[in-house]
């Protein structure tokens, strides 16, 4: 399987996608359901999620899927697609960046390609397996930064699980009085395609789904970074808790996640 080629296709389709939804937006009222306590979702995700599901089918029809809006088989495929059709959509409604189409391909529980395209900037994030991780077309790498205190930290907030919450909010102290700083930016996608390019150096967070950390875990991998879950295991793609950094303060973080 060559996974370059894949990941150029789904490139394609993704930014092609974003320009169709962002010129839909423009022309449409927005039709917004709630599918949970602050969980939303409009006519534009399941539109979105159509044109791409429609795309993927030609890239690699024996594929199956996990998607966000519904799009799902459990046939045992030994591919899948992991799609966020837009992963920020409490952004989007408010017309406040980011927010971005996110495409994974999953091979034996393996992620092989990601995608992220930040629409707002026209950012497109991609990255396959053994390749490296790209910005646009040109590489990126995660930062050098040795510690937390030298670390811009990012995070997200949970929407309605809040069982953890007074052990969470321990951690954000933690991070602000000993980072750089502390970002919510309202799409784990994105958050993940920055650690990568460098712009951040930590994102954690939990309560996630597989189609919102997917395509940035394999962004980072490929751009020297490390990806676990809150114990340093490996459980952080269906386990719903991330810690994605440079690498270099891993260890670190997770002294920290742990606590969760």
């Amino acid at each position: 399987m060559n996974y370059k080629n894949i990941c150029h296709e789904v490139a394609q389709l993704a930014r092609t996608t974003g320009l169709q939804l962002l010129k839909y937006r423009e022309k449409n009222a927005l039709v917004i359901e709630t599918k949970g306590h602050n969980d939303f979702v409009t006519q534009m995700d399941k539109y979105t999620e159509g044109l791409l599901v429609e795309g993927l089918d030609k890239i690699l029809p024996e594929a199956g899927y996990i998607a966000e809006e519904g799009t799902r088989t459990d046939k045992g495929e030994d591919y899948k697609w992991i799609i966020d059709p837009i992963d920020g959509t409490t952004n989007f409604i408010h017309l406040m960046p980011p927010y971005a189409i996110s495409i994974a391909l999953m091979h034996k529980g393996e992620i092989v390609v990601g995608v992220v395209y930040e629409m707002s900037r026209d950012e497109l994030f991609t990255a396959w397996s053994g390749g490296g991780a790209y910005l646009n077309g040109k590489p990126i790498k995660v930062t050098a930064a040795k510690s937390i205190a030298q670390s811009l930290v990012a995070t997200g907030f949970p929407y309605n699980e809040f069982s953890r919450m007074d052990n969470y909010m321990k951690t954000l102290t933690h991070f602000m009085k000993h980072s750089q700083g502390v970002r919510r930016i309202g799409s784990a996608a994105t958050d993940m395609a920055y650690v990568a390019a460098g712009r951040f150096e930590l994102f954690y967070e939990y309560d996630l789904k597989p189609y919102d950390v997917a395509a940035g875990a394999i962004l980072i991998t490929e751009a020297g970074g490390k990806v676990s879950d809150f114990k340093g295991g490996n459980n952080y793609i269906f386990g719903r808790e991330i810690v994605a950094t440079n690498g270099n303060v891993h260890a670190e973080c997770i002294e920290i996640t742990k606590e969760i």
